[in-house]
């Protein structure tokens, strides 16, 4: 029953693809010669495919035979051999697709466009070197660089397109003004991100901070890893990634540690009032003198302050001085100056106070009872 049923479903498949040829082609299906002609075609496709695949193989050989080993790990290497495959895949496409009748007019423009996309690419990887090898010529900021590829990739992918649509026979006029009313609804659409837009722009035309500094924008402290036209991405010191929207960070108070090299580090100690600053600053100098993250040149002598006097001690401010390469352990360098510090202080009898309370009671006869026990142990 199964095997009638699947015979009757396979033959109402044929019945209905016949009809279905036959209304679109006016002539009745001859399922034998459509199989020849389908299974030559194919077979005639993977012999084109096989001679394209073997002339870029043979090309590659004869590449890397020429450059050597060495020279075929470089990034022009890499890219030579990308342009060939591409060029092998792209001639092999237009030779398939002309054995299955597509006209010559749409396989002449397939291989304009194909030139031209290939083209597009070159006049790419050319722009970027000469702007890899200018910003570094003219140690200009990474973020500038990066703002003039992401422009110049943008404007070069939008002429490849409607490029390519020219080829196949589209308005170009017609699709810039499409283009054009599209930009309109989508600027309203898309004040946000446009502001933010903006904002990255400015940002990396001021510079007020670069890519590795350490800031603080928005209450967030972190490394500037990345500057992109919409957002600014920073690294904390947990090693988690925050992004910030350009529009608020050009609108907010931004704190550079970087930007002038060395930073200064402010600790606070404080001690007893019956103990002596002089003491305790002869007693934290040579733990400051010690250290090997703290500069010692002129201007930058690391000092012992009285900065107040509080309401239970005496606060000193310790100040030192570290390189922006330390600016990614200063917590680990405060904390371990600080541990240093007390135990100098503990070592040389020097008290630091903490926050206590002192109770005292007058007239408290409630408590008379209770208290006179301690009294006799004391008379």
């Amino acid at each position: 029953m199964m095997e009638s049923f699947g015979a009757d479903l396979i033959e109402q498949l044929r019945r209905n693809l016949g009809d279905a040829f036959q209304a679109v082609s006016g002539e009745n299906l001859d399922w034998g010669a459509l199989l020849v002609q389908v299974l030559g075609q194919l077979l005639v496709s993977v012999i084109y495919l096989g001679v394209f695949l073997g002339v870029y193989l043979i090309l590659i050989a004869a590449i890397r035979l020429g450059l050597g080993e060495r020279r075929t790990k470089t990034l022009l290497y890499i890219q030579m051999r990308s342009g060939l495959r591409y060029l092998a895949g792209l001639g092999a496409l237009v030779v398939i697709l002309a054995q299955f009748g597509v006209s010559p007019e749409v396989l002449k423009a397939m291989a304009r466009a194909g030139f031209m996309v290939l083209g597009f690419y070159v006049v790419w990887v050319v722009f970027r070197r000469l702007i890899k090898e200018g910003t570094s010529r003219y140690r200009m900021d990474p973020s500038i660089r990066q703002l003039v590829e992401n422009l110049f990739a943008v404007i070069a992918a939008t002429l490849a397109v409607v490029t390519v649509l020219a080829q196949f026979g589209f308005d170009v006029v017609s699709i810039i003004a499409g283009l054009g009313i599209v930009g309109i609804a989508v600027g309203f659409a898309a004040q946000s991100t446009l502001s933010n837009f903006i904002a990255g722009i400015t940002l990396l035309i001021e510079r007020p901070f670069r890519i590795g500094d350490w800031v603080t924008i928005n209450g967030q402290e972190g490394k500037v890893v990345k500057i992109a036209l919409r957002t600014t991405w920073l690294r904390t010191r947990d090693n988690i990634f925050t992004m910030i929207p350009n529009d608020s960070v050009a609108s907010t108070d931004i704190i550079n540690y970087s930007a002038e090299g060395v930073t200064r580090l402010n600790i606070p100690v404080g001690i007893a009032y019956k103990e002596s600053a002089k003491a305790a600053r002869e007693v934290l100098m040579p733990v400051l003198l010690a250290h090997p993250e703290v500069l010692q040149g002129a201007g930058m002598e690391p000092r012992v302050l009285l900065k107040s006097l509080g309401d239970s001690s005496v606060n000193l401010e310790v100040k030192v001085w570290i390189t922006p390469d330390n600016l990614d352990v200063r917590p680990r360098i405060m904390a371990d100056i600080l541990e240093q510090m007390k135990e100098a202080l503990d070592a040389a009898g020097i008290e630091i106070p903490f926050p206590h309370l002192q109770l005292f009671i007058d007239d408290a006869k409630g408590l008379k009872p209770v208290l006179e026990p301690f009294y006799r142990l004391r008379g």
